[in-house]
């Protein structure tokens, strides 16, 4: 079990940053190909967004996972809301659900068509 320091550093980081993904490596070197899909549909998309490096901290890596109750890592969190890992997030870009979900949310998208 987490303890309370990262269940509260997670709901900080979400709660300051308009889009973050919790991801295996940094979104300039991403250090598996789930967090690369994730980072490339995000940059396509122009989005600013806060990557947090799961590898750094052991302590994270299992805490964003029981925050979450999702069991794989990357994870995007837009507005505070939990979206999904890179399947969701793959499948929501190709729908067009990803843009809107951003754009409703107040979140500047670059390439929505």
């Amino acid at each position: 079990m987490a303890d309370q320091s990262v269940h509260d550093r997670i709901q900080q980081e979400i709660s300051d940053n308009d889009v973050t993904v919790y991801m295996k490596g940094t979104p300039t070197f991403p250090q598996c190909g789930f967090s690369a899909a994730v980072v490339q549909v995000l940059n396509h998309l122009g989005v600013t967004y806060h990557g947090v490096n799961v590898l750094e901290d052991p302590g994270l890596r299992e805490g964003i996972k029981e925050f979450s109750n999702w069991p794989t890592i990357p994870q995007l969190y837009v507005k505070g809301e939990f979206l999904g890992g890179c399947d969701i997030v793959r499948e929501m870009f190709q729908t067009g659900e990803l843009q809107d979900t951003l754009q409703q949310k107040g979140i500047e998208v670059q390439n929505a068509a």
